[in-house]
């Protein structure tokens, strides 16, 4: 079955609360289909990350256990009460054992979870992709392929034969599949769970042993059948040769084939995004507080000694430096951002895009239509490379979101397509090998300065482009490079607080003094 990314899936979203998308969300959204799979009735848990990944390091600090446990507990990513998601989990009578051993992990950021009660005990094994998305890749021992954009129904069986004989007569689906390990269930994906009257009438079959229902935990659902009119920048040129539409329109016409439904829907669910954004920029103009962190608020005397004039450089880009400075100050004290393309990336596009329109004045229907135009430009970085730093380094996150922002930019000050396009590729060029080594184990420092320098970046590409600056090499070569780039990066230097500024002395010693709580009732083995 084909799937293609989603503006609203894979490349602006989630909303959510948390320093890290591919840590806090996906590991909210893979807690969330664990609690399903163990039909809500979990009493211990069982986690376990192998010691060459990411997540033997990262997943306490960065947020990966505090999104667990929401997820155990069936919260949403924006839940205000996911800083304390432990204390629930014991309230909720739930304990949780880490273990960090081998468990033969080829994607730095695998989970492999097994979910216990008094009844029953099950297994299921996923990985954060980047920017808050997921696919399940295990189930009791079986090798599946979940991302959580489809009503999952799994009907457990001692044989299958009469069963889909069944189905096909009795239910519309997108995809039947057939699993057999040391137990057997029949995989149905469909836009919609099983009714619960055919559910009743498979459990009176003796090949029939259990049921469950697995919901979708992405905004835009995938179907059967699913065609995007081009996957690729060169596509994207051949499909408007002879309709000579805007970027922001091509992208609107994109993602409404693939989340069927309108343009105009389309356009109003991103604008709600960017109230979103805005409201978080506004919020952390008025300072932010938050104990576990490592940086103070600072846009507040950014904005005090901008008033003053008492700056270098353009209204424009100081005001852009503020916005983005905000947008990561929210984050870093867990209030509501939108990771764009990831949490530890939020800052820069909105930052460069808001920035510029408060600067400017331009009305917020100009944000949207580049808020648009930088998704599409998402689409085809997470298509063709990755978002998550654990995969490609700050490359692929900060570096993303600079040629999104550069790409966008251009169109809202109504540059051509092919402007926009050389930005965006000139961004990109700008970032390769971008290294992602947080300070204190924390993704606030340098992720700070290099969400600043992709906005600038932007910002100046954006300039370069419509100027007419030459950008020879093709956007789809530039993101086929990124991929390149980020395959030939250390494992130190991708996220891991293995390499670069994370193991300076100074590091370390601000990483031990945030670590001075004791974790409380999981154990660390």
């Amino acid at each position: 079955m084909n799937n293609y990314p989603s503006i609203f899936n894979d490349v602006i979203g989630p909303v959510m609360r948390g320093p890290s998308s591919s840590h806090c969300a996906a590991s909210l959204r893979i807690g969330r289909l664990c609690r399903d799979l163990a039909g809500g009735n979990m009493q211990h848990i069982l986690i376990e990350f192998d010691p060459n990944g990411s997540l033997a390091t990262t997943h306490k600090s960065q947020g990966s256990d505090m999104g667990l446990f929401g997820g155990f507990l069936g919260w949403e990513a924006y839940d205000e009460r996911l800083p304390e998601s432990e204390k629930f989990m014991g309230i909720a009578g739930i304990t949780a054992e880490i273990e960090i051993h081998d468990i033969g992990a080829t994607h730095p950021n695998t989970y492999k979870l097994t979910m216990s009660n008094k009844e029953e005990c099950r297994r299921l094994t996923a990985i954060s992709t980047g920017g808050g998305m997921i696919e399940v890749i295990e189930i009791d021992g079986v090798a599946v392929s979940m991302k959580g954009d489809f009503f999952e129904t799994l009907v457990y069986c001692n044989s299958t034969n009469n069963i889909v004989d069944f189905l096909n007569n009795a239910f519309e689906y997108d995809e039947i599949t057939l699993h057999h390990g040391d137990i057997d269930f029949i995989e149905i994906k469909a836009q919609e769970f099983l009714p619960e009257g055919l559910c009743n009438e498979l459990l009176e079959m003796d090949e029939v042993l259990f049921i469950k229902k697995l919901a979708p935990v992405l905004p835009v659902m995938s179907r059967k059948d699913l065609e995007v009119p081009f996957i690729t920048c060169e596509e994207m040129f051949a499909y408007n040769e002879d309709k000579g539409l805007e970027l922001w329109q091509l992208a609107t016409a994109y993602e409404s084939a693939r989340g069927n439904i309108t343009g105009e829907e389309v356009f109003e669910k991103m604008r709600a995004i960017v109230r979103i954004m805005s409201d978080s920029i506004q919020l952390g103009l008025k300072g932010t507080t938050y104990d576990d962190r490592i940086l103070g608020s600072q846009s507040p005397q950014f904005r005090e000694q901008l008033d003053k004039n008492r700056l270098i450089g353009g209204n424009v880009n100081n005001t852009i430096i503020m916005y983005v400075t905000a947008m990561m100050e929210v984050k870093s004290s867990m209030g509501v951002i939108v990771a764009a393309p990831t949490a530890g990336s939020c800052g820069a596009l909105p930052g460069a895009l808001i920035g510029m329109a408060d600067a400017t004045g331009l009305p917020e229907d100009e944000v949207v239509k580049g808020m648009l135009v930088a998704g599409l430009i998402g689409v085809f970085i997470t298509a063709h490379a990755t978002f998550a730093a654990e995969v490609g380094g700050c490359m692929a996150e900060t570096g993303s979101g600079a040629g999104m922002a550069a790409a966008a930019l251009v169109g809202m000050v109504n540059g051509t397509l092919q402007q926009a396009i050389g930005a965006a590729s000139l961004a990109l060029q700008n970032s390769l090998g971008l290294i992602c080594d947080p300070i204190g184990n924390r993704v606030e420092a340098p992720c700070l300065g290099r969400n600043v320098m992709a906005a600038t970046n932007a910002v100046s590409c954006a300039n370069m482009a419509l100027s007419g600056y030459n950008y020879l090499i093709p956007l789809d070569e530039v993101i086929e490079t990124m991929q390149l780039v980020g395959n030939e990066i250390h494992h130190t230097l991708r996220c891991t607080n293995l390499g670069g500024l994370s193991v300076t002395k100074a590091a370390k010693e601000i990483e031990a003094r945030l670590n001075e709580q004791p974790q409380t009732f999981f154990k660390v083995c």
